[in-house]
Order: C-alpha cells, then structure tokens, then sequence
C-alpha cells in the first residue's frame, strides 16, 4: 500500500509538472501572438502618421483635389511611400466624412459601416480593420470647427487664389452679380441663405458683423463668404473626419506558426522526457522490489544451507546406530539356537536397515556442495567403467546394452561425471523390461561442444513430468528414493550444461546432456 502510494505520487508529480509546461507553452504562444497583434497595430499607426504627414502636404488653403489624394493612397497601397510597409500588408485606405461615407479610397473596397463603427478594429481570418489610428479629422473648439480638411474633386481658380465669388461682370450664361457661386460638388449650399448672408441693401449691426467675422476667421478664404449652416453641412459631406485601414494578418499568421510549431516540439521533448521520468521510476521501483527479493532469496538460501548441512550431519550420525542395529540384526541371524521366526523377523530388520542406509546415502550425496575439479576426460573410458560397476544387473535382468558414437575426450570432473552416468544408466535399468534395451550416444554437437545421451525403451516419461521428474524425491519407480535424477540435475549445472528429458521413438525415453566442453 505503501509503494503505491508513493508510485502515485511521483507519477503525479510529472504529471503536473508536464501540464505546466503545457500551460506555459500555450500562455507564451498567447504572447507572441499578442505582440504580433501589437507589431501590426503599430504598423496601422505608421501609416496613419505617414498618411497624415502626406494630406498636411498636399492641403493647399484647407482643399486637397480627390484625383491626387487618391494617387498617394495607391502608391501608398502598393507599398511605394513607406518603405515601413510592406506592399503585401496593406490591403486598402478609406478616409471618411463626418457621416462615416467614403470620400476617398485605395486597394480593395471595403465598407466601413459593415466593418466597424466609428473607433475600434476588427479581427477577421485573414484581415484586420481599423478605425482612426490617428484622427485625421477636423478640430473642434469652444469656438466652432478649424483647421478643416476638405476633399475637393475639382480644385478651382477661386480655390487657389484664395478668392471668394467673383464680383466681376457676369459672362453669357452665368449668374448675375451678388448670385451664389458655383455649387461645389458634393456640397449642400442653401441659396436663400447666402443671399441673405451677401445683402448689401443695409449694413448689419456692428455687433453682429464682429462675431460672424470672428467665426469666419478660422475657415479657408474661399469658404468665409458662407454662413455658419451652409458651412457644416460641408463640413459633414466633404470634410476629412475619419480613416479605415485593412491590413493582411499573414505576418500574424506566419509568426503564430513558427511559434506554434516551437511549442510543439518543446511540448513533444517535455512529453517524451515525462514518459521517460515515469518509465524510469518504474523500473526503479522494479530494480528495488527485485533488490528486495534477492535479499530475502539470499536470506532463504543461507538458511536452506544452514538446514541442509544440519539435515546431512543428522543423516550422517544416524546411520551409525543404524549399521549397529543392523549388525545386531545379523548376529542374532547366525545364531544355531534362534527360532526361525526370530530368524525371518532378523532379516526383514537387515532389509528395511538396508533400505533406510541406501535413502540416508543418497540424501548424504544430494545434499553434498558440488565442487567441479576439470580434466581432460576420455568420455569412453568413463562409460565404459560405468558399465562395468551395473553389468550384474544388467544381465540380471537380460538387457541389451549398446555404446555408439565417437570416441572423444571432454573437460569434467571424473568422479562427479562417472556419478552423474551411473544414476542415468541405473534409471534406465528400473525403468525397462526383461529383455529391454539401452544405448548410450557420444557425439559432437558443434566444433568445440559434445553431447551425451542415455536411451531405452521402457514407458517414457509423460510430457507435463518431464520437467518434475529432476526435482528431489519425484519418482515413477516403485523402489526409487526420487533423488537420482536430482543428483545428475546438480552435476550438470554445476559443470555448466544442459540436460533434457526427451521421448525414444518408437517408445521410451531419451536423457540428453548437452554442451560437453571438448578438450582442445
């Protein structure tokens, strides 16, 4: 409960550590993207000063001609007056009256009143409007409206010169004297009023003649003549009040990109190094556990060791009152005055000494440490002997023994090895019939290995005990103890081989030994 709690932990520490850097990645893409907005809004901003600077230029007595102005805004469209811009980014110029109506315009056309209202911008996919960067309007006073821009689609002689309606003698076609000029296009001029405005039948008050001449002092010259009603509405139709811009957000978009395609790798290397954080803890936690275990395993096997030593010195004292027991058992056998019942009882005692001697041996043998000493072997030899100790029961019970094979020469200790033979041949003996067969097979697996194998035709083994049949005190035999294969089991890999229990075709059972050292 413990280790995972503590497994949760940790996982959720990368965990949130892995969404801050989320967090940071996602809140620095929002800046960047920001400071592009800002970049453009600071563009838009340059041209407005750039296109104001041009209109105070070309303003020649508060009129500017719509056919020149309009020339500069392409030229500024197309990128050929500010070099701060590119011609890719501005897409259209729109200035507008007071009643937000175009007067004049460049690039693309837009509508100002669909785009946005009067102050403001609007961010579309690939666009941005807006709306009075920098005012370009006219300038409001206590005093009424100065200082006016007018956009004129002709400009006129009395323009130029500053002059107000002609007082010379009319021309065929024209008004008569003291008439209103020529209406100016676009313009709204009430003709009663300035008829009214150009009396000279009687002089107005001087009152009256001082404020209008202070209220006409801050217009064009050649707009004085007008009253104060006929001059805002002018000033509404023809009067520069406001300035639309549309701009492409594609330098927006690229920096948004680049930006988005950074985070991303930054949050696939942070991704990669949580998963990695966590694969290491895990396996850490897996080294510990496995650390734990091992200790505890060599805790085990010491105490295993220390009971098996303690188990063998135990066989091993008794089997001295157990050879006195027997000797007992045999003297009261030869006795010439014992019954035979105490004679049949003393030789069943003999048998089952006999019995427990042969199981406390082999017990004794099994629980001995292996100490492998090498030499260089004729494994012929070995066999040979082997068969020699078993030849009495092998002719006991008639069976057929064949040695094939190669005669070769292996590293292995003797007596360990002429052990291990000695089991294999002696189980194979049990486990046939009269009249049965053995074979022992010595040949070469490889050009530096060698393998060995006991075959006979008794039952076989079944597959799902082929694997139990090494371990300690497992038999199928009816008088074995279960040890002798575990014994061969101990010397084979305390010499580094392999051993096997296969099936003899037609019937049978084969016991390999494989990866003999040869000797060089």
């Amino acid at each position: 409960m413990e280790l995972t709690r503590r497994n949760l932990l940790v996982y959720g520490l990368i965990l949130g550590v892995w969404l801050l850097v989320v967090g940071w990645q996602v809140e620095e893409h929002v800046r960047v993207r920001d400071a592009a907005k800002a970049d453009l809004r600071g563009k838009s901003k340059d041209i407005a000063n750039t296109l104001s600077a041009l209109i105070r230029g070309m303003r020649f007595r508060g009129v500017i001609p719509q056919d020149r102005l309009e020339a500069v805004l392409n030229e500024l469209v197309n990128g050929r007056t500010n070099e701060l811009v590119k011609s890719s980014e501005l897409i259209s110029i729109v200035l507008l009256n007071a009643a937000n109506e175009q007067i004049a315009w460049a690039g693309k056309p837009i509508d100002p009143q669909n785009e946005a209202m009067q102050h403001g911008e609007r961010w579309g996919a690939q666009t941005v409007t807006l709306v009075n960067p920098v005012d370009l309007g006219a300038a409001l006073t206590s005093e009424g409206v100065t200082n006016a821009t007018f956009i004129a689609p002709v400009f006129t002689n009395s323009m130029r010169d500053g002059r107000g309606p002609s007082r010379r003698e009319p021309r065929s076609g024209e008004p008569p004297p003291g008439a209103p000029p020529p209406d100016i296009p676009g313009s709204s001029i009430d003709t009663n009023a300035h008829a009214a405005a150009t009396n000279l039948s009687g002089p107005p008050p001087e009152r009256e003649n001082r404020r209008r001449d202070e209220g006409r002092r801050g217009r064009p010259p050649w707009l004085r003549w007008m009253d104060e009603k006929e001059y805002q509405a002018l000033i509404e139709k023809r009067g520069l009040h406001g300035l639309v811009l549309a701009l492409s957000t594609e330098s927006i978009e690229n920096a948004s990109s680049r930006d988005l395609w950074l985070r991303s790798i930054i949050l696939g290397l942070a991704t990669i190094l949580a998963i990695g954080s966590g694969l290491v803890w895990n396996n850490l936690v897996r080294v510990s556990d496995l650390q734990i275990r091992l200790v505890r395993a060599s805790e085990m096997n010491t105490h295993l060791k220390e009971m098996n030593l303690a188990a063998a010195g135990l066989a091993h004292e008794t089997r001295n009152p157990l050879n006195i027991i027997r000797g007992i058992a045999h003297m009261i056998s030869k006795e010439s005055d014992a019954a035979p019942e105490i004679r049949t009882k003393t030789r069943e005692i003999i048998d089952e000494a006999d019995k427990v001697a042969a199981q406390l041996n082999e017990f004794i043998n099994y629980s001995r440490p292996r100490e492998v000493r090498r030499t260089v072997l004729p494994l012929g030899s070995v066999v040979k002997e082997v068969v020699r100790t078993l030849n009495y029961d092998l002719e006991e019970k008639k069976i057929n023994l064949q040695v094939q094979g190669e005669q070769l020469s292996i590293q292995a200790d003797e007596q360990l090895l002429r052990q291990a033979l000695f089991n294999l041949l002696l189980n194979a003996i049990q486990a046939v019939n009269g009249a049965g067969e053995i074979q022992i097979l010595a040949q070469k697996s490889s050009a530096s290995e060698a393998l060995l194998e006991v075959r006979d035709n008794g039952p076989g083994v079944p597959v799902d005990r082929r694997t139990e049949i090494f371990k300690p005190y497992f038999t199928t035999q009816k008088t074995g103890t279960g040890l002798g294969l575990a014994v061969v089991q101990q010397i084979v890999l305390a010499h580094g081989w392999d051993i096997a229990c296969l099936a003899n075709e037609p019937k049978g059972a084969v016991f390999r030994i494989s990866h003999l050292k040869l000797a060089a």
